[in-house]
């Protein structure tokens, strides 16, 4: 198959590898190069560096206009591949390929709907996640499903590291899908069920609420971290989370009250609605990543009590 393939993120590797060691791919379409780190320094995506790796052609493009839809119509394509691009393919790009596009997404469609599914579904305390490939259509994420396959959340794994996985599943996954068309077997389904939808994450997505209960505020942490990551408030300072743990897991499970702090041989105890949990790993506001208890050591007392964390 000759591919148009579109994609920006680490997430959209896989596949792009995959593809590219089994069918020709014409050309790449990836997001600009953005500013990175502290520097703000100019980074191209991912995709844009691996795609140069492999010396395939790039087209970088914030949005998809006339002028990218005019470039790959040129190319004349059997099919195009999405994969976390970050962008709506809309009418007449759509129809470019003779066989359209396809589009690997990191959920059981019709679950998860939208930009940020492997977060959202850690977030909510599901029991499994999943990719589907579907056709694309100009209605988010409705198309006809060609497959999917479920896996179990991998216990205490980060959205980062589950969507590692899920990154890797899902290009097989995709790869089959592509094989099938090209040989005329593939065929899609409609989705069934009532969808849910994954808005995209941002900052206050982030912050950690000490007075739900244990399972809640570990969820939300494993769904916001590293992206847009997690963080509470102690004593009217922002502190980014950059490690937390259950209690259980270092031994020292005995409960506190909501945000209350205390040492451990693990860290920090937090206290929730229920169980407390572990801090591990912290930034402070201005500082850089450093181990919870040293932190913690820093730490004074406000007007003669103990600090807290807080929302």
């Amino acid at each position: 198959m000759r591919l148009v393939f579109a994609g920006t993120p680490a997430a959209a590797l896989p596949t792009l590898r995959r593809l590219a060691a089994e069918h020709e791919i014409a050309i790449v379409v990836t997001r600009p190069d953005a500013p990175l780190g502290r520097k703000r320094v100019l980074t191209p995506s991912p995709v844009a560096v691996a795609a140069a790796e492999l010396g395939l052609p790039v087209i970088k493009a914030a949005r998809l206009d006339d002028e990218v839809t005019r470039r790959v119509a040129a190319l004349r394509p059997d099919l195009g591949v999405i994969v976390a691009y970050g962008g709506l393919v809309r009418e007449p790009l759509l129809a470019a390929p003779a066989h359209g596009w396809i589009n690997l997404h990191f959920s059981l469609l019709p679950a998860w709907r939208g930009a940020a599914p492997v977060q959202r579904a850690l977030i909510a305390g599901d029991e499994e996640l999943g990719a589907s490939v579907f056709r694309l259509v100009p209605e988010l994420d409705a198309g006809d499903v060609f497959a999917k396959r479920a896996f179990p959340v991998p216990a205490e794994a980060t959205a980062d590291e589950a969507l590692a996985l899920l990154a890797e599943e899902g290009a097989a996954l995709t790869a089959e899908v592509v094989a099938g068309i090209a040989d005329g077997t593939a065929r899609a389904i409609p989705q069934t069920g009532t969808p849910t939808f994954a808005a995209k994450l941002d900052q206050k997505d982030g912050l950690l609420d000490w007075t739900q209960d244990a399972d809640a505020v570990f969820a939300r942490y494993r769904g916001v971290t590293s992206e847009p990551g997690a963080h509470t408030i102690v004593e009217g300072q922002r502190v980014k989370v950059l490690g937390l743990a259950r209690a259980d897991a270092t031994g020292d499970g005995e409960p506190l009250e909501p945000g209350a702090l205390r040492p451990t041989r693990g860290g920090v105890l937090v206290g929730t609605a229920s169980a407390s949990l572990v801090l591990t790993r912290v930034q402070p506001a201005g500082k850089g990543p450093m181990e919870a208890a040293d932190w913690f050591r820093g730490l004074r007392p406000v007007d003669g009590r103990p600090p807290r964390a807080g929302r």
